[in-house]
């Protein structure tokens, strides 16, 4: 089994954006050092693994940007200072200088520049031809799609870019609308359908292929996915639905992906039949993995996974009666799981027990004879992944997997789309059992939204999911009530910390204050901001 993964050497030598860059810059410091990087097909080679490391940091931004603004968490911090505060709280002056929406930003706009340079180069370069480089152009517009859609789904309308651009032209882009942000996605992902293999064997085209890259089955999935995302309503603002009414592309999509038909046939996908099984590092890649981003604990910190630095408080694994790892002291602070996931969503009864609940969630800790009972995300925390730091750990982290495409199915038939009501309780019955649960007689789509809500508890989903349905603003301001009272168990009083109501100018997020100062008059900011 290959894992992609960068070297931070050859990350420097092509490209010097990384994830804490402030603006849009489109070009390398190294002035002319990219295209004479790319002399052999070694070198694509490498590139290709570049656009795939500069995902590393994608599923800690997402746990703060969409868990944490989610009903699935109330994340306030002790101090009431820190900075994903803001973004539990809807605090809109916080949220244009807030360091996590400005990275989203920087970091989106790096990994769309490496897919870009990469896609340009391999259509002035004939250092690769053939199957190669059909393969490596699926691959970059698969990722460059993927980047895209997740900046439509945070800001809306953004810069749209397909080639790599000098700074000076950047600054003269401003934002695009929502729907040329969807047809480059969609264009991209319908090219990496085609140009994407099934899967990947060691002895497959490439040096480097092997488990761990896109496939057609991925970008499949993904599109079917932008296609219900696109079809949500749009809250009257300029965000990523467009109540477009494209269920039906997505069923077929779907369909596809379930019953192994359509052109080119995806792989094989299967429900693994424990859940604890899905993440284990020693089960990775497994039947039900369509697209993961890629780890490895090398020692040095630069290649592994940091996302359970920013869900498990540092005390839980250091401690010597906890987990007792080798890590150096750090904070304290827990990002809570809200107690409406944790003890109203979850069925905690002895007979009926949400099995999923044990696996995605730790009910507090004692150490040292002080306990604090508040539960906090553990699903990807398993010490045979473990490297050497905080943020070395070996364990991929998946973005999609078989159960969201049967899901994803579901809400195709609750919306009488290739199916009905009935056909989708069916369809769940299999994820039902598996987390000892009783098979659904019909189902709603606020039903199918509160089962999607448990399955993929600490998986980064739920965000979207609420914005898609559209439930955001109904679900989020009733759960605000009663996770964030004024009023204590203790009758002791205090000021809430969510914004009430929560507007919906508020369910994007702005355009980062850095990105309107690096280039004045351009952008627009978002309304409520």
């Amino acid at each position: 089994m290959k894992k992609i993964f960068l070297s931070l050497s050859l990350a420097c030598a092509l490209v010097t954006l990384g994830g804490c860059e402030k603006d849009l810059d489109q070009t390398p410091i190294s002035n002319g050092s990219v295209p004479d990087f790319y002399k052999t097909a070694a070198d694509f080679d490498q590139a290709m693994s570049a656009v795939y490391s500069s995902l590393r940091g994608y599923p800690d931004r997402e746990v703060i940007l969409s868990e944490l603004r989610s009903d699935n968490m109330f994340a306030v911090s002790s101090i009431g200072s820190r900075d994903w505060d803001p973004v539990n709280n809807f605090s809109a002056a916080l949220l244009v200088v807030n360091p996590y929406v400005a990275d989203a930003w920087a970091s989106d706009y790096s990994t769309i520049f490496r897919a870009n340079t990469m896609l340009a180069q391999l259509a002035e370069n004939g250092a690769v031809t053939g199957s190669l480089r059909t393969r490596y152009e699926g691959e970059a517009k698969f990722i460059r799609a993927f980047m895209y859609f997740d900046l439509v789904r945070k800001f809306g309308r953004v810069p749209v870019i397909d080639k790599p651009l000098i700074p000076q032209d950047v600054a003269k882009i401003g934002r695009s609308e929502v729907s040329a942000v969807y047809n480059l996605i969609e264009d991209d992902l319908k090219a990496a359908i085609n140009a994407l293999p099934a899967a990947y064997t060691a002895s497959g085209v490439g040096s480097t292929s092997g488990v761990g890259r896109v496939t057609n089955g991925a970008a499949k999935g993904m599109l079917a996915l932008m296609y219900l995302t696109k079809s949500g309503p749009n809250y009257g603002i300029d965000g990523p639905g467009l109540a477009s009414n494209e269920y039906g592309k997505a069923n077929t999509l779907l369909d596809e992906l379930i019953n192994r038909t359509g052109t080119p046939v995806s792989a094989a996908y299967s429900l693994q039949s424990s859940y604890a099984n899905i993440f284990s590092p020693t089960n990775e890649n497994n039947s039900e993995v369509l697209f993961d981003i890629q780890y490895i604990s090398n020692g040095l910190g630069t290649l592994g996974s940091s996302f359970m630095n920013v869900v498990v408080p540092d005390i839980y694994y250091t401690s010597p009666t906890l987990l007792a790892l080798p890590f150096s002291a750090g904070s304290v602070e827990i990002k809570p799981v809200s107690n409406d996931l944790n003890n109203v969503s979850y069925d905690t009864t002895r007979t009926r027990r949400d099995l999923r609940r044990a696996v995605n969630i730790q009910q507090g800790y004692t150490n040292a004879g002080t306990t604090d009972p508040r539960p906090f995300y553990k699903k990807y925390l398993n010490v045979a992944a473990k490297g050497t730091s905080r943020t070395d750990w070996g364990t991929n982290f998946i973005v999609l997997r078989y159960t969201d495409i049967l899901m994803m199915k579901a809400e195709c038939e609750v919306r009488n789309v290739g199916g009905s009501a009935a056909s989708a309780a069916a369809r769940l019955t299999p994820i039902r059992t598996r987390a000892g649960q009783p098979a659904f007689t019909t189902l709603t789509l606020e039903t199918l939204m509160e089962e999607r809500r448990r399955e993929f508890a600490g998986e980064n989903l739920r965000w979207n999911d609420l914005m898609r349905s559209g439930l955001a603003l109904t679900t989020m301001n009733a759960w605000a009530s009663r996770e964030d009272p004024t009023t204590l168990p203790n009758g002791q009083r205090r000021d809430y910390k969510i914004v009430r109501p929560i507007p919906a100018e508020l369910l994007l997020y702005p355009v980062p204050q850095v990105e309107l100062s690096s280039a004045p008059g351009v952008y627009t900011q978002n309304n409520g901001y």
